[in-house]
């Protein structure tokens, strides 16, 4: 079969982004290890989503409570106990409704939210992390590069958010088992070549998935594009290595045109500078960054 062309790449992405921004959400559960709040979702057709519990609401405002991601687990001290003082069981959703839904098709996909109100904050970022999330999709995008899982702006059962389509990937796979595989360098090359563009300060080995097609995303990228120079990153196994020409050609274009829109709107002037000034830096020294202190790794590196 052959691969497709970036037409056909991009329809697919659009559509994909149309999902996320149409479809209700049924939160499945916390993903786990997360420093901020993120969930696990299901895609439904909008107007058939089934009850969820987690998608119930007890506060006022018709959210969930937020101490229910307070201390990571599933349960807070003002949850349900049982006769014997012990936390009562889960109560599972009800399962009237589900896979009747009215076109009959059930859940459409998965997706990661990660809502602005379960967001740590952080000394040297600025608040609102997931809209870099979706910046960097963006960004990634406008190059030219499918690197990025669509991703949107979302008013999800825990307000604002960024949503990310769900990779289905190989999970024991990370970046330093797949170095081990040459066929994934030209891949590997782009991602470094990305990390730098966007100031990727928290590129962990864990956030470089493989799906079933052996195509590599990039994902975790709320700690980017800051003005201060903060690449943090585990691939500089290319460093030094001559820039591709045609991932400089997709940099010289992109140099041409105005940054996005949707990416400008959420950098301040500095920010928007500093993405022109680390790829012009990139095209200029025409090879991969090295890392000449040795300190420039996220970590847990996995």
């Amino acid at each position: 079969m052959p691969a497709p062309d970036s037409t056909e790449i991009a329809t697919g992405r659009r559509s994909q982004e149309d999902l996320l921004l149409a479809a209700d959400l049924v939160v499945l559960g916390r993903m786990p290890w997360s420093s901020n709040a993120t969930f696990l979702c299901e895609l439904w057709p909008a107007g058939s989503r089934p009850d969820a519990g987690l998608a119930e609401t007890d506060d006022d405002d018709g959210r969930p409570p937020a101490d229910e991601w307070d201390d990571g687990d599933d349960w807070d001290d003002d949850d349900d106990f049982d006769e014997d003082g012990e936390d009562a069981e889960p109560k599972p959703p009800d399962p009237i409704g589900v896979g009747t839904a009215p076109d009959s098709r059930g859940p459409l996909g998965r997706a990661i939210y990660k809502p602005h109100r379960g967001e740590r904050p952080l000394w040297d970022f600025p608040d609102g992390l997931f809209r870099r999330e979706v910046a960097a999709y963006d960004l990634a995008r406008s190059i030219g590069w499918d690197l990025v899982p669509p991703t949107v702006i979302k008013d999800g059962p825990f307000g604002p958010g960024s949503l990310q389509w769900f990779i289905e990937a190989d999970f024991a796979q990370h970046y330093f088992t797949l170095l081990e595989d040459g066929d994934t360098h030209a891949q590997l090359r782009r991602m470094a070549a990305f990390d730098l563009v966007v100031n990727s300060s928290d590129r962990k080995g864990g956030h470089v998935l493989v799906d079933a097609d052996r195509h590599l995303w990039g994902i975790d990228n709320g700690l980017c594009l800051h003005a201060e120079f903060k690449v943090r990153t585990v691939i500089w196994d290319f460093g030094g290595e001559p820039l591709p020409a045609e991932l400089a050609d997709d940099l010289d274009c992109f140099l041409r045109v105005e940054l996005a829109p949707e990416v400008a709107a959420v950098l301040d002037p500095f920010e928007r500078e500093g993405v022109r000034a680390r790829t012009r830096a990139l095209l200029a020294e025409g090879h991969l960054p090295t890392d000449p202190t040795g300190r420039r790794f996220p970590w847990p590196l996995v």
